[in-house]
Order: C-alpha cells, then structure tokens, then sequence
C-alpha cells in the first residue's frame, strides 16, 4: 500500500520502544495510518527496592503544600501505595498539585484530584518557571523514578523552597528485549524505517540493547537509513549524545505530538 491522505504512514515500518504496558496507544494510531508497527520494549517499568520513602511521604502528605509528579507511572505507583496505606482522598485535598504533561494530568483526574498546575512545555525547565514565584517557603514533595534529572528539586530549592525527592519506581534495562532488537536491526528487510523515542531513558536503553552505551560505535549497518524521531529536546539531547541524530522531533512533546511529528516528515519525503 502506497501513502495516500488516509494512510500517510502506508508502507512505513516504526518501532515503538514505550513500556509495554504503554505501548499500545501509540501504536495503534500509528496503524490506523497505515504504518506497519513493531513493539519492542527499550524500558522495563519496576517497583523500588524499599516503599518506606514513598510510604513515609505519603502518611505525613499533610504537611506539604505541593506535590509534583512527573509521569503516569509515577502516578499509579503513588496510588497504589495511596491504596495500601489506606489514605483517602481528603487527606490529599489540601495539596496543589503540578503535572509535568497532560498524560501526568489525566492519570492524576482519574483519581479523583484536581491539577493546579500543567507548564506551557511539558520538561522539567517549564514545570520549575510555573513554580518558581509560589513556592517560597513552601514544603513540596517530588514523585518520580528512580533515575531522574534533578533541575526541579535543585532550582525549588534555589527559590526557597523545602523540597523531598521520593522514589516511587525504576526503570530498567529489559534484557528479553536484547535479542529481539539485535535480530530486527541486522535484518535489512524487516528494519525500521522510524524508532520512535519518548524519554531519554528510551534511548540510553536503546544503546544499551544494541551492545554499546554509544550507538555510533555500533556497526554502522544496523543503523543505516533508520530515522529517530524523539518527543522533545531533552530527549533529542540524549540522542545526540550518543550519536544518533534527530531526523523527526516533536513540536508539542507529548504522544500526539510525536505522532503528528511523523506524519509531517513523511509527507514532506514523499512530497519531494
């Protein structure tokens, strides 16, 4: 099937490397433009090693004025231990809470919680200018993974804020994916045109998965006419770091952004 206005992804083979919980809204829109999809997983989603942080954060939430989340799965990973310990949602009402996206944000309404704040840019620079001239004196609670950039507890704090950073997931490498990925990549006839990025964590894992924590020192075959198409610049720093240029990147850095971001390069290809 050749791209056509209903179909502008016809005849183009895109590797989604989301969770594999996550993976699947994604790729169905990108099939119902037609795209051929394959789902192999860059990022394994894991419980912490200890809840007692979270746990503790959670049964004195009382005494912070602001909770911060970052992802969905922050979110359902502060809910279920929300669920654990038994704390209802009053004793959540005070809090003003900020999402980084709007994927955080409805995941956080889903739970019955108002969001107070969304920054104009979903990475972490915006979410601390939509907090930086509210925080001062004010006790705010960070719920993320494991490994994370630190801009928004570091700059808080610079703006008089109290701020605890609490561990309520990791992501880690997924090693079953490993063979998969290496198999796709060497075969010429199955290898994507398009791999989509949608955290820095997604690409390092990338990397990772193909052998080197530097993909341009990865044979330089395995690669050859793969497009990466990354949902924003943090992520397409990560990419360029380690040596894999950006060819698509999204404008607005959410899922429907990186979408439409695809179909417009691939409209402008086939344009030429």
């Amino acid at each position: 099937m050749k791209p056509n206005e209903k179909h502008p992804l016809a005849g183009t083979r895109i590797l989604v490397g989301r969770a594999r919980h996550q993976a699947g809204s994604l790729s169905a829109s990108l099939r119902s433009l037609g795209a051929s999809v394959i789902e192999i997983p860059f990022i394994e989603i894991r419980k912490p090693q200890s809840y007692r942080p979270l746990d503790e954060a959670l049964k004195n939430i009382y005494s912070y004025d602001w909770l911060i989340l970052t992802s969905a799965n922050g979110v359902e990973a502060m809910w279920e231990r929300v669920r654990k310990l038994r704390i209802t949602r009053r004793t959540l009402k005070h809090l003003q809470i900020a999402a980084i996206g709007p994927a955080t944000k409805k995941a956080i309404l889903k739970h019955g919680l108002k969001v107070k704040m969304v920054p104009a840019e979903f990475v972490a620079e915006s979410v601390v200018k939509g907090l930086r001239d509210k925080v001062n004196g004010k006790r705010v609670v960070l719920i993320r993974a494991k490994v994370a950039r630190d801009v928004i507890p570091e700059e808080l704090r610079a703006a008089g804020a109290e701020v605890d950073v609490v561990e309520a997931y990791e992501t880690v490498v997924p090693e079953k994916s490993r063979a998969r990925l290496g198999a796709l990549m060497r075969n010429a006839s199955r290898r994507p045109h398009i791999v989509t990025f949608t955290s820095s964590s997604t690409a390092r894992n990338f990397a990772e998965l193909l052998g080197n924590s530097k993909a341009g020192s990865l044979s330089i075959g395995l690669l050859k006419h793969v497009q990466f198409a990354s949902i924003g610049p943090v992520t397409s720093a990560t990419l360029r770091e380690l040596q894999m240029p950006v060819a698509i990147e999204a404008r607005e850095f959410t899922m429907g952004g990186l979408l439409r971001a695809i179909v417009l390069a691939r409209y402008a290809e086939t344009s030429m």
